[in-house]
Formats: C-alpha cells, sequence, structure tokens
C-alpha cells in the first residue's frame, strides 16, 4: 500500500461515505504498479496492431478474390487491437480486487467500510473512469492510425464522418470497458489473479478460435450468441447476416457482464476476507 494511503486519515467504522470509498480506490489504482504498464502495453498494442494490420490487409488487397473484396471490412481491420485490449483491460480490472487479496490489505479495507456492496460499486465505478477514456484512446487512436495505412496502401479505408466509424469507434471503447469489470467480476468471485487471467484467455480468445470447429448447432450457437463474439460485432462495418447485429451483439455482452456482477456482489457479501 503506498505511503500517500497510509497517510490518509481513515473515517470511522461504519461512516465511510460512497465518496470516501471512490477516493480510497482511486488512491489505490493510481498508485498500483501495474496500472501504468497495462495501460500503457494495451494503448501500445492496440494502435500498434492497427498499423500493422492496416499495412498488411492493404498489401494484399489487391491479390483478393471479388468475394473476398466484397467483404472487406475496413473498420475491423483498424480496431482489431481489440481482441488483446479486452483481455489486458480484464486483467486490469481483475487486479482491482485480486491485488487486495492477494497482499491481505482487502482485511483493512473492509475493517474501514463494512459495507462491501459501497466497497466493490466504487472499485467499479473507479475502474470505469480509468477503463473508458483509455478504450477510447485505442479505439481512436488504431482507427485514424488503421485507416490511415490502408489509405497509403490504395486499398478501400474510412472516414470518422462516414457510417458505422463513430458507432464502431464509441462502440468498441464500449466493448473494451465492459472487458474491464468482466475481469472485476471474475477476479471478485475466483479471488485469484493466476486463475481470473487463465479465465479471460479461455472466454475472450480461446472459445473464440475453437468455436468454428465445434459440431452442428453448438458450434453456430456459439459463434453467434458467445458473448465476447458477439459483443465484438460493435466494431465491423461488414454485416454476417449469420452473427447478431452490432448494438444487439454489444446488448449480449453487457447482460452477461451484468449477470455476472450480480454474482460477483453476491459473492463479495457473504465470504470471509
Amino acid at each position: 500500500m503506498s505511503a500517500s494511503t497510509m497517510s490518509a486519515p481513515a473515517p470511522a467504522a461504519g461512516r465511510a461515505t460512497f465518496v470516501h470509498c471512490l477516493h480510497a480506490e482511486w488512491i489505490k489504482i493510481r498508485t498500483m504498479r501495474s496500472t501504468l504498464a497495462v495501460v500503457l502495453g494495451t494503448v501500445a498494442f492496440g494502435i500498434g496492431l492497427a498499423a500493422l494490420g492496416g499495412t498488411a490487409a492493404g498489401d494484399e488487397y489487391p491479390n483478393l478474390s471479388a468475394a473476398d473484396r466484397a467483404s472487406f471490412d475496413p473498420l475491423a481491420i483498424s480496431l482489431r487491437g481489440y481482441l488483446l485490449a479486452q483481455v489486458s483491460l480484464g486483467l486490469l480490472g481483475a487486479l482491482v480486487v485480486t491485488s487486495e487479496y492477494g497482499a491481505r490489505t482487502i482485511v483493512g479495507t473492509l475493517t474501514a467500510v463494512p459495507r462491501r456492496t459501497r466497497v466493490l460499486a466504487a472499485k467499479a465505478v473507479t475502474l470505469i473512469a480509468v477503463a473508458l477514456p483509455v478504450a477510447l484512446l485505442i479505439c481512436l487512436g488504431g482507427f485514424l492510425v488503421g485507416q490511415s495505412a490502408l489509405a497509403d496502401a490504395g486499398a478501400p479505408h474510412v472516414a470518422l464522418s462516414d457510417p458505422g466509424s463513430l458507432r464502431a469507434v464509441l462502440g468498441g471503447a464500449l466493448y473494451l470497458t465492459l472487458a474491464a469489470l468482466f475481469g472485476l467480476a471474475t477476479g471478485t468471485v475466483i479471488r485469484s489473479t493466476t486463475a481470473t487471467v487463465t479465465t479471460l484467455f479461455g472466454v475472450m480468445l480461446i472459445v473464440r478460435g475453437f468455436a468454428p470447429a465445434l459440431p452442428g448447432a453448438l458450434g453456430d450457437w456459439t459463434v453467434k450468441y458467445w458473448p465476447p463474439i458477439a459483443g465484438g460485432q460493435i466494431v465491423t462495418g461488414y454485416r454476417d447476416p449469420d452473427l447478431l447485429a452490432p448494438w444487439p451483439g454489444l446488448s449480449m455482452m453487457a447482460v452477461c457482464v451484468a449477470v455476472l456482477l450480480i454474482a460477483a456482489f453476491a459473492a463479495f457479501r457473504r465470504r470471509d476476507a
């Protein structure tokens, strides 16, 4: 725990307001060593992947078949960095809780603020305040860099004012913020950083990779309704009739995160620190 946290006067037990909790959680997330590394790494990888993806797709475009050109999606190419960003922001959300369990500072937190619902709500609000601006930077930066790379290669590209572009950028930022809250909820239930990271990779990446190989109706259902896959449609421009539309897909992800947060609040209230 940082010196600034140690020196802050603790309110009397049972009298800590939500504002006190927000202030304490802001100090924790700001002074947590991993926060800066996760934020900078996520932004760098997200924008870097947009540049690489735009350049590679632009170079390949002249050799594509007519069918591939028809489904060429400049939006999805420039925002593909969300695939890694969702895991890293999910990790940040998990660390908001699991770092306290690992260091056993959660005992002091719950002693100062016995109302556990207030503590977890403050963690969630603080996480959103950090994750949303970072997510906007990733999506907007990725869009601009990726579209510039496509334009330089002479491939189809779009501007921010074109239909669907603003939806993809803003919706992508909302999706990444939901991923951070997913990490918070999962970390609260599991309480282990390692196990939470494994879960994040499995839910967000591994299922996505194996879904098309699943047999019959199971594969079709997973590809269409698995929350991270459905939510990811928000960053696409090409409309696949076999998949959910962008906003319904993001709503599917939001409902999933809401259910997990309810489970996390219930677990946090009932279990010992």
